[in-house]
């Protein structure tokens, strides 16, 4: 069953884990997954940019290889970044320190100064491994899901149920991933304009 909001029951599991940011504006995060990926992810750049927006990018490690320039252009476009593995990895199907391994090889390729933020591939974090990983990182999961990945649906019906979704602080996950394009290209312009007319405002995460 697919759900655009975040049931609380699973939040209730992992309170330590960072689903929603509490805020009694109209504050908004808007997170990608899975990029970068060569004509995914310099699209959303180009329409973040034109709608004057930051956002922040949970790239995978092997992408960052193979695409140097995009991932420096969403540095350089002053958007954040976070660590999502190297290779993609279940954190369920993977022993730990498999798991450990492929997100410290991530970290290596990732600026200094972007090393504290994580998310799980699928949502699925090693269990075992939550206490090395909280140790280094805060663990950003989700409020809202956009399903922009999920191939046989219809995207116009899947950002209304996003845009229904949206609560101050909400957390929202889109993908700039191939198997994402098709729905999230249609989808994302459509959420931002809507989001901004509803008086949202898209900010970067923040701890000071």
């Amino acid at each position: 069953m697919f759900f655009h909001k975040r049931p609380k029951a699973i939040r209730y599991f992992f309170p330590s884990f960072i689903w929603k940011i509490k805020d009694d504006t109209t504050g908004l995060y808007l997170t990608f997954d899975d990029g970068p990926v060569a004509g995914v992810t310099d699209w959303v750049l180009d329409v973040l940019k034109d709608f004057q927006i930051s956002a922040t990018f949970f790239c995978v490690g092997n992408n960052i290889k193979e695409n140097p320039k995009l991932f420096s252009r969403i540095l350089k476009e002053g958007h954040e970044v976070g660590n999502h593995t190297f290779n993609h990895l279940d954190g369920w199907a993977s022993e730990k320190k498999v798991y450990i391994q492929n997100i410290k090889k991530c970290e290596e390729i990732l600026p200094a100064s972007q090393h504290l933020l994580f998310r799980p591939p699928h949502g699925r974090i090693n269990l075992k491994a939550i206490k090395y990983i909280q140790s280094h990182y805060k663990v950003i999961m989700w409020d809202i899901l956009a399903g922009d990945y999920r191939i046989n649906s219809d995207p116009i019906i899947s950002v209304k149920k996003t845009i229904q979704a949206l609560e101050n602080g909400s957390i929202v996950l889109f993908h700039d991933s191939k198997k994402a394009e098709k729905n999230m290209k249609v989808m994302l312009p459509i959420f931002l304009d809507h989001a901004i007319n509803l008086g949202f405002h898209f900010r970067k995460f923040s701890w000071n």
